[in-house]
């Protein structure tokens, strides 16, 4: 993929840029190990002032900045502006709480004298520059969710970003810059995803964190195994949204809309897989399909577009790939399953009933606005077609039966249960999947000290 924005409202590439060469990732990686060794002994009084005046001057930037996610990857401007206001909330969160998240951790005295020492304790200690690479489908959030506690350990970052938003990547690492973070604290590397490997296997590069695809995840987990080094990987979800006969409907309609479009449901933990039980399935669906039909499709630049296009060509392509195989195979369209006249790589809110296993769609993720309805019998099968999936990022229950949430959150194969509402990251709430969806976490406490070195310090008696 060429480093360049094309616009995804009508197919226009606006800017292109050159990757960077050898001899330019070299200067970077020089600067990255040099500026660590003296960003590391810096008080976290002064990362944090130094956090803060980025929050400030990217709120200030909210709506230049806004208009530029739009215009690269496609999402509604109002969405990409809340998502800087987001990335601004994470790093103060973070510049107030990390001190004390990485405070020294000091076991029980009795185990302290027991291990013959006068004194024991854990220090957090910061590893290096960290190679973040980074998808385009929330291209501030994914990277300040992890460049904030990053930073405010004491750590470096180097960002990959993805190739078709590299504006957005270089206003990152001029922010940090005009924030007064020192020179090589936070670099984008220009590069395309042939330069990974080199990169991670270089010595001065301590770790690495990748966002996307399950495929790019594996790549980057082996490089990494082969020489040793520490990785998180936040890859693909294919999130239920289970509804029992207690709940809300007329609530659960809403939000399940919303869950599955936002970001024209191009998000690891958009939901789309609607498991209903049988018993209020009809009255459900019935809500759902007119919520979906009821969206404003449009100019993701207009401040009234619900949904805008896709990010690209290719993902469209995708997308209706998926649709039309379990189109042939029996699935029946509700509403959308038609790819609309006209520029730009817009694709309708749809969705999809009568799945079964042999649908590609059931096994794989969608990243577009295609929902798919699963209708169960009972508590049992509900549970059994949530797990039903290689990906376990997050999940969502809809019950008012507290038995009920109590056997979802201790059986659902899920990083995340959320009951009675949308899926949704916040600083202090430890994000991250297991099986095909990855492992490690971001955010809290969890996410800043997967960049650091658990020291044990022993004293002798």
């Amino acid at each position: 993929m060429a480093i360049a924005t094309v616009n995804p409202a009508n197919g226009e590439t606006l800017k292109t840029y050159e990757a960077m060469g050898e001899e330019e990732i070299e200067r970077r990686l020089q600067l990255a190990e040099a500026t660590f060794r003296t960003y590391r002994s810096t008080s976290f009084a002064e990362r944090a002032r130094l956090m803060n005046r980025a929050a400030d001057l990217l709120e200030e930037d909210q709506e230049e900045i806004g208009r530029v996610v739009t215009t690269e990857m496609g999402k509604p401007v109002k969405q990409a502006r809340a998502e800087a206001a987001k990335c601004a909330k994470a790093m103060r969160w973070y510049a107030a709480h990390a001190e004390e998240l990485l405070a020294d951790e000091e076991p029980a005295e009795a185990d302290v004298h027991d291990s013959g020492a006068s004194r024991a304790f854990v220090r957090y200690r910061p590893l290096g520059p960290v190679l973040a690479i980074m998808p385009w489908n929330f291209p501030l959030w994914q990277v300040v969710r992890f460049a904030a506690p990053a930073l405010m350990a004491g750590n470096v970052g180097l960002l990959k970003h993805a190739s078709n938003v590299p504006q957005t990547a270089l206003y990152l690492e001029d922010l940090f810059l005009r924030a007064g973070f020192p020179e090589g604290c936070f670099q984008t590397l220009l590069v395309g995803s042939s330069a990974i490997d080199g990169i991670l296997r270089d010595d001065r590069v301590k770790a690495a964190t990748l966002t996307g695809s399950e495929p790019a995840g594996r790549a980057v987990a082996a490089t990494a195994g082969d020489v040793i080094k520490k990785t998180v990987l936040e890859l693909g979800g294919s999130d239920p949204f289970v509804v029992m006969p207690s709940a809300d409907l007329d609530r659960a309609a809403e939000v399940a809309v919303t869950a599955r479009v936002q970001n024209a449901g191009q998000s690891c933990i958009a939901a789309k897989r609607f498991i209903v039980h049988t018993d209020v399935y009809d009255a459900f669906a019935e809500r759902f399909v007119e919520g979906m039909k009821a969206l404003r499709i449009g100019d993701p630049l207009e401040e009234d577009t619900e949904v805008g296009p896709l990010s690209s060509e290719r993902g469209r392509a995708d997308l209706e790939e998926l649709v039309e195989d379990a189109r042939r195979a029996g699935a029946k369209v509700l509403c959308g399953g038609e790819r609309p006249d006209g520029p730009g790589w817009y694709y309708p809110p749809t969705v999809l009933a009568g799945i079964t296993p042999e649908m590609r769609i059931h096994r794989e993720e969608t990243f577009g606005p295609v929902a798919t309805l699963y209708r169960v019998e009972d508590l049992d099968e509900a549970v059994l077609t949530a797990n039903d999936s290689p990906f376990g990022l997050s999940s969502n229950v809809w019950t008012l039966d507290e038995n009920e949430v109590v056997r979802f959150v201790r059986d659902l194969e899920a990083g995340g249960v959320y009951v009675n509402g949308m899926t949704a990251s916040h600083p202090a709430l430890p994000f991250g999947g297991v099986k095909r969806s990855g492992y490690g976490r971001e955010l809290s406490g969890h996410g800043i000290r997967e960049f650091c070195n658990i020291t044990t310090v022993w004293h002798g008696a």
